[in-house]
């Protein structure tokens, strides 16, 4: 019996005194469909609308014994990449915000005015504080740092799966309960 098949079976020997429920039941291409069961006497409630049973929830222990590497890797390159997207576009939204304030040319001002010190020598020190903060040296710097955080984090997650299947393996994984909810 294939899942749909089980899933779209009714009861058709409900007893007396039943009441209505509807359980959606996948089909094949991907839409719900509804499933109805109504009491075996055929009659609907009376104010019309379908009366929710309470049912038992069903509990079932499982224990992740392993864990599989490859997926691990996977998914977490693909949520670092995502976290690297969203860490630029905030530097690049806080960047502009900043710039459009003034703050860079103000702090480029201030530094300016503090290496000048006694005024006898123009730019002694060689230093450009206007360069520190240009648009592309910060996203350049935002950039290298998320490429960084997407093969640190893609390679630590994959070697923490490994030693969870190591250490699975000594002491027999993790106990789960997961419980149905209504």
């Amino acid at each position: 019996m294939s899942d749909n098949q089980r899933n779209t079976t009714t009861n058709d020997t409900a007893p007396a005194g039943d009441v209505e429920t509807t359980d959606a039941a996948p089909t094949g291409d991907g839409e719900a469909t509804t499933m109805t069961e109504t009491p075996g006497d055929g009659t609907v409630p009376k104010d019309g609308g379908a009366v929710k049973a309470t049912l038992s929830s069903r509990k079932a222990h499982l224990t992740v014994s392993r864990v599989e590497p490859w997926s691990v890797m996977k998914f977490s390159f693909v949520v670092s990449l995502v976290c690297f997207i969203i860490l630029f576009v905030a530097v690049a939204v806080i960047y502009a915000t900043l710039s459009m304030l003034g703050v860079f040319d103000e702090l480029t001002n201030m530094i300016n005015a503090l290496l000048e010190g006694d005024g006898d020598g123009d730019g002694e020190l060689g230093l450009n504080p206007a360069a520190w903060f240009s648009p592309g040296r910060v996203l350049g710097y935002t950039g290298v740092v998320g490429a960084l955080n997407i093969v640190l984090i893609t390679a630590l997650s994959t070697v923490g799966a490994m030693v969870y299947n190591l250490v699975a393996d000594l002491v027999g994984g993790l106990d789960v309960t997961l419980s149905e909810a209504e």
